[in-house]
This record gives C-alpha cells, structure tokens and sequence, in this order.
C-alpha cells in the first residue's frame, strides 16, 4: 500500500460550534488514538487532505502523520465521515500503529475482467461481496484485492476462497463459503413489470435542509457561549 505524508495540528477547542467555526476556516476536526493513551485533538487542512486521498480506492491509508513539529508517526485512517449533500470532509480517525503487528483490515473487493457469462450468454454479473476481512502486516496491507471473473459462466459463483491472495503474507478472515460474485440469468419483461410499479409506488420527500439545518445548530452553539 502506498504511503503519504500528512500534516496536522494540534486542537484545543472542542463542542459542535467549535467544529463548525474549524470547517469554514477550512479545517476539519480529527482525532489520532494510540494503544493504551487518550485520543489526541487535532485538525487538519481539508484542501490539502483531499489532494492527498486523491487517487487512493479505500479509506484504510497507511500514512506518517506529523502532528505540530513533532516526529511522524505510522498511522492508519480507520475511518472518515463526509456531509451526506456537499461531500466535505466532517471529522477522520487514525490510528497509531506498529510496523511489525499485524493488522485486521476490511479491504474492498474488485471485480476485474469480462465474465463470458455476461459477454456470451447474455447473463447480469451480480458483484454480492464488495469487502471481506484481511488480516496481515501494515506494509502489505493492499488498497483493494482483485477477483478476475473472465471464465465465470452462466449460473456459476465466484467464492471468498477464489480471492487469489499470496497466504505467506496475508489470511483472509471472511468465510471462505460466501459468494462476491454470481451471472445470472436476465429478467424477462413479466418479471421486470411488477418491480417497475413496486419502485413506482409513493416516493418520499428528498431531505435538502440538513445543510441549513447544520449551519443553525452552530449559529445557535455560537450564541450560548457568548452569553
């Protein structure tokens, strides 16, 4: 897995107005948890996180996080929360690590390659499977794990156990039994009708006020800690 360079700095204030002043400035609240220590507060520059995860396919980055102008440490992001409307970065985990324990990851699962189930037998390849469990060291932690599923045919599964994983370096902790991918037959206009009018039935309202709804909850927050 690639490796990136991150900076952050270190963050005193705290609270829901604090966290909102701290995203307009173009920051975003984080926190960086180590084994047998508190989670330390520190923020980060959103712009200059964003460039950096750019390009990457899965959340779980190895990184060497500076916090101030302290030492880097190896740190892993564990997990990172976005607004559900305008995509912006709200607030990330990372982990402090060691290079030499191994890690329990869930790695993405892609599927590569043209099934003939689809290609000469006109069939829908179904992708059931999208992570599975990997347990192995930090600097064989692999973005995403690839399946090829080039030879499966109509009617026919690719397994967890079908993932091709070198098993010196890594041991998948999924059921080996469980199915990431399937061809299967395609539905006949009798079929797709009844869901049609099933999709069709009472939509619910699209929510577009969790934005402004946010932005009040702050101004309110700002207003307490004034008086």
């Amino acid at each position: 897995m690639k490796q990136i360079q991150v900076h952050a700095q270190s963050r005193t204030a705290k609270g829901k107005a604090a966290s909102g002043r701290l995203r307009r400035s173009g920051f975003f609240p984080a926190v960086l948890y180590s084994e047998g220590k508190p989670g330390r507060d520190i923020q980060l520059n959103e712009h200059d996180f964003v460039l950096l995860f750019r390009g990457h396919h899965a959340e779980n980055l190895l990184m060497d996080l500076a916090v101030d102008s302290e030492k880097p440490v190896k740190a892993l992001l564990k997990a990172m929360q976005h607004h559900p409307l305008n995509g912006r970065v709200l607030h990330a985990d990372f982990y402090a690590i060691s290079m030499d324990k191994k890690l329990e990851l869930e790695i993405p699962v892609t599927l590569v390659g043209e099934a003939k189930g689809v290609a000469q037998e006109g069939g829908i390849l179904e992708h059931v499977l999208r992570s599975v469990m990997v347990e192995c060291l930090p600097d064989d932690l692999p973005e995403e794990l690839q399946l090829d599923v080039s030879d499966l045919a109509m009617g026919h599964t690719l397994k967890v156990k079908d993932i091709p994983l070198d098993t010196a370096k890594y041991r998948i902790l999924t059921d080996g039994d469980i199915v990431v991918a399937a061809i299967a037959a395609p539905r006949t206009a009798e079929e797709e009708a009844p869901a049609a009018a099933e999709e069709g039935g009472a939509a619910e309202p699209e929510v577009i006020t969790a934005k402004k709804a946010e932005e009040e909850e702050d101004g309110k927050a700002d207003k307490k800690e004034k008086k």
